[in-house]
């Protein structure tokens, strides 16, 4: 099932994607009155009983984000390895023994659509990076390897933009991947069931109808896993918490010469199995 959150009518709704019509139920959304709310109820929602629900065109909907993140994203760095080399000019010795964590806050999530802020007076490099989203369904710590699929309520899309030049300048990734606007998050979080092997999507991502990565999660250096084995060590994750896992290669500051964004570019990532997120920047 792919859950979404829409405004309709002036006001946020959710409900579930099917053949481009967002199907909402007043019952639902009257007990469980987010996106968010629902993820942590546990509960279920029959796949039959929604053909029952009342029902819009995508196109009468504005899709928003899925949900602010309670908590700040939790991100992996250099989780793929030809990315890890492109970012050192090929050096062996930066691919990570252990998983890079990192946050960006809530304030930087916006939604499919929306405007990504050039913010020109901060940054002059300004970089995309396309991820599969994990999204956390029950709560846990010091979960096995073993154990972790059972933790998983779905899988989304990340855009997790940096600011380069930030990120060198204050040494810890944190102040250049917070910018506002600069976690678009969506469009639509398809449920655990429905993805048969996380570990083997496509991604893909286009700057202005570019190809610049084309990677698959079958390369991740830390699998979904292992990542949530290590972040929940000692640490509980919640419901409705997210863990962006990484980008391939192929990221503006990776190219020769380095190609960062600029106003007006179309960034769009798609992943295998659960969509495409599009953003203009401005």
């Amino acid at each position: 099932m792919k859950f979404v959150t829409f405004e309709l009518n002036g006001s946020d709704t959710w409900g579930v994607e099917l053949d481009q019509r967002f199907y909402f139920s007043g019952e639902w959304t009257a007990q469980y009155t987010s996106l968010l709310d629902f993820i942590r109820s546990g509960a279920k929602i029959d796949r039959e009983e929604v053909s029952d629900w009342e029902s819009v065109g995508e196109e009468d909907v504005q899709v928003k984000a899925p949900y602010l993140p309670p908590k700040n994203i939790i991100c992996v760095g250099k989780n793929y390895k030809e990315h890890a080399l492109e970012m050192t000019q090929q050096d062996p010795g930066s691919i990570p023994s252990d998983p890079i964590l990192f946050t960006k806050p809530a304030t930087s999530v916006v939604g499919y659509g929306e405007v990504v802020e050039a913010h020109e007076k901060v940054t002059s490099q300004l970089d995309y990076e396309g991820e599969l989203a994990v999204i956390i369904g029950k709560r846990g710590r010091d979960i096995t390897q073993e154990e972790a699929k059972d933790y998983i309520f779905g899988y989304s899309i990340v855009n997790d933009l940096t600011a380069r030049d930030l990120q060198k300048k204050h040494k810890q990734f944190f102040k250049g991947k917070s910018l506002d606007t600069s976690a678009p998050f969506g469009p639509v979080i398809v449920s655990a069931a429905d993805i048969d092997d996380p570990q083997r999507l496509s991604i893909k991502t286009y700057i202005n109808e570019e190809i610049r990565q084309d990677g698959n999660t079958e390369d991740m250096i830390f699998s979904i896993a292992e990542l949530i084995e290590i972040i929940s060590a000692g640490m509980t994750l919640e419901p409705g918490d997210v863990i962006a896992t990484g980008t391939p290669s192929g990221v503006g500051k990776g190219m020769n010469p380095p190609q960062f964004l600029k106003s007006g570019d179309t960034m769009t990532i798609s992943i295998e199995g659960i969509g495409t997120l599009e953003n203009r920047v401005k």
